[in-house]
C-alpha cells in the first residue's frame, strides 16, 4: 500500500521535477541553437571545398590537355 503525501507535499515534488525539466529544456535549447549554427558553417565550408575542388579539377584538366596538345604537336 502507498504511503499518504500530503497534496502540499506532492505539489512541492511536481514543482521541482517541473523546474528540473524547465533547466533541462532551457540548457537543450541553447545546445540545440548551437548545433544548428555549426551546422550551418559546416555546410557553407563544405560548398566552399566543392567548389575549390571543382576549379582545382578543371584547372588539372586543363594542364593535361595542354600536355596532351604539346606531346602531339612535338
Amino acid at each position: 500500500m502507498k504511503p499518504k503525501v500530503s497534496y502540499p507535499e506532492e505539489l512541492k515534488s511536481l514543482e521541482t521535477k517541473l523546474d528540473v525539466l524547465i533547466d533541462e529544456y532551457k540548457h537543450i535549447k541553447v545546445e540545440n541553437v548551437s548545433l544548428k549554427t555549426k551546422q550551418d558553417t559546416l555546410v557553407r565550408e563544405k560548398a566552399k571545398l566543392l567548389e575549390k575542388t571543382t576549379l582545382a579539377r578543371t584547372q588539372v584538366e586543363a594542364m593535361i590537355s595542354r600536355l596532351k596538345a604539346m606531346e602531339q604537336n612535338s
